[in-house]
């Protein structure tokens, strides 16, 4: 089936917007009790800093680092962004 030429104007109004707190939320369950932020930022690549910010929703995940998170963890990155697998 042809789906036709897209504008990006047209494609991103149909993106559901993330919820940056949310997103935070899962990954803060992803990290578990056992681990600091110290660890787990460490093992991702980051700062604890950054980590933090990410957990509060302060600042968006870059394209990197949510793929590692969704490697380690063996969850897809829709599931990281969305919460739907």
């Amino acid at each position: 089936m042809y789906m036709g030429i897209y504008r990006a104007s047209e494609i991103f109004m149909t993106t559901p917007k993330i919820d940056w707190k949310t997103v935070g939320r899962r990954l803060r369950e992803l990290r578990g009790f056992d681990s600091t932020q110290a660890d787990f930022a460490r093992q991702l690549g980051i700062s604890q800093g950054q980590l933090s910010r990410y957990e509060k929703g302060k600042s968006e995940i870059g394209a990197q680092v949510l793929l590692r998170i969704a490697q380690r963890f063996s969850k897809s990155m829709e599931w990281i962004l969305t919460g739907k697998e």
